[in-house]
């Protein structure tokens, strides 16, 4: 017993100077996941700009003009943190049951310095005012006085967001039917119209006057002769951006994954809309061979659809062929929107 006794006490004594060993956790190799740089171009693509957010409120109207057929007012609304401007007129009279139907107007190409948001597209917008649509002819970013730089269109996706977020702030006056909205664009803004409803393919009415750039190989295919063309300065954020897609992706090309995701034509089988497509065969700027294309590619869809070519009247389908143009619209959209 005692012989025992020394025993546990020299044990005792043994792991007072030696602790106990205590295991250390198993060490497990961590994979290390390779970080994801956000593609800076991302809004290009049609798949980014239909999951962006597009909340967006009208600002407040400010009446400049009125006459027996409709008042027009000066407004913004705002796209990526952007007081965006534009004019708005709207028919007078009672509005139908729901509210006006209404057309969000994209210009076309104009020197961005020298735009003016009273000036151009006059006839056009109080025609379809007259004929009893609410009329939202916006300032695209950088042009006049709205904020931001001008981005350019078919390679940026800035004029695209400016137009779906222009649809969810008219959308929201009083006096408007949300569920009747449709685009109206010219030239450039063709490819920004087509891009909007490729984006939101629920959009019901797109009349395109003289557009280009759908499948983008089209803008090489037939080019553009704009002499009004002002090309960004050097150090502009327009010409930087340029550069760094080139650098990123390289110049388009059809078989190309990212390119893929860019052109509107890609994406013809969700859209839903009514496209009306006017063209002056006489178009120096714009040839007439952009719209017909477009047309042979909706003829192997189930989009409804139609082209309509006038012998004269240049880029603006001014002249004898703009009342017969304008009809054609009107009567487009009556069916349509």
């Amino acid at each position: 017993m005692k012989f025992l006794l020394l025993i546990i006490i020299g044990l005792v004594g043994f792991f007072a100077v030696y602790p106990k060993h205590v295991s250390s956790p198993i060490s497990v190799p961590q994979t290390v996941l390779p970080q994801v740089t956000p593609d800076p171009f991302e809004d290009l693509t049609i798949p980014a700009l239909r999951t962006r957010s597009y909340s967006s409120q009208m600002g407040e109207l400010k009446q400049i003009s009125k006459n027996a057929n409709f008042t027009s007012f000066l407004t913004s609304y705002t796209a990526d943190d952007l007081h965006i401007n534009g004019l708005l007129t709207q028919p007078t009279g009672k509005a139908p049951e729901g509210g006006w139907p209404v057309i969000v107007f994209v210009h076309g190409y104009i020197p961005p310095s020298l735009y003016k948001t009273t000036e151009r597209y006059v006839e056009y917008v109080n025609f379809l005012a007259r004929s009893g649509f609410v009329v939202f002819k916006i300032d695209l970013r950088g042009h006049g006085n709205s904020e931001g730089d001008p981005g350019g269109a078919y390679y940026s996706g800035d004029y695209v967001i400016d137009t779906l977020s222009a649809i969810q702030a008219v959308q929201s006056l009083p006096f408007v039917n949300k569920d009747r909205v449709g685009l109206w664009g010219h030239s450039m803004a063709g490819n920004i119209t087509l891009r909007t409803l490729a984006a939101k393919p629920d959009i019901k009415a797109t009349a395109i006057w003289a557009g280009a750039g759908y499948t983008y190989t089209d803008l090489l295919d037939y080019k553009i002769q704009d002499n009004s063309y002002r090309p960004p300065q050097d150090q502009s954020r327009q010409s930087a951006r340029r550069k760094e897609l080139a650098d990123r992706h390289g110049p388009f090309d059809p078989n190309d994954s990212f390119w893929k995701l860019v052109p509107p034509t890609n994406y013809l089988g969700d859209i839903r809309g009514a496209i009306g497509l006017y063209h002056a065969i006489d178009d120096t700027v714009v040839k007439v061979d952009y719209s017909r294309n477009l047309n042979k590619l909706l003829d192997a869809t189930t989009i409804i659809h139609e082209l309509h070519e006038y012998p004269s009247g240049g880029h603006n389908i001014s002249g004898a062929s703009f009342t017969k143009a304008m009809q054609t619209t009107v009567e487009f959209y009556k069916k349509n929107l």
